[in-house]
């Protein structure tokens, strides 16, 4: 089955984030992850609102897990700790 990366995030240094998100998209399709929402029009019904929203859909579970532990993102992700506030998430899909 698919999976979705839900990514909620409020950044606090542009300059930083900048250079995880130009790293952080060859990691993710390197691991099969296609972009399905990036930071587009969104409306917060509950919970704590975050104003980047991005979405990305893999092949399985497992394969955005791999991603995420991937020495590719992790490099992305050292950019971004620090330059912001974030939860991420992996959910099955359905389909």
């Amino acid at each position: 089955m698919g999976a979705l990366w839900i990514a909620h995030v409020t950044v606090t240094d542009a300059d930083a984030y900048g250079k995880y998100a130009e790293l952080a998209g060859p990691a993710i399709a390197k691991h099969g992850g296609t972009f399905v929402a990036r930071g587009g029009r969104f409306v917060q019904l509950e919970g704590k609102e975050r104003p980047r929203n991005v979405v990305a859909k893999f092949p399985s579970v497992d394969a955005a897990v791999e991603c995420y532990h991937s020495p590719e993102y992790q490099e992305a992700l050292s950019h971004a700790r620090g330059a912001s506030e974030r939860e991420l998430m992996v959910v099955e899909t359905s389909e």
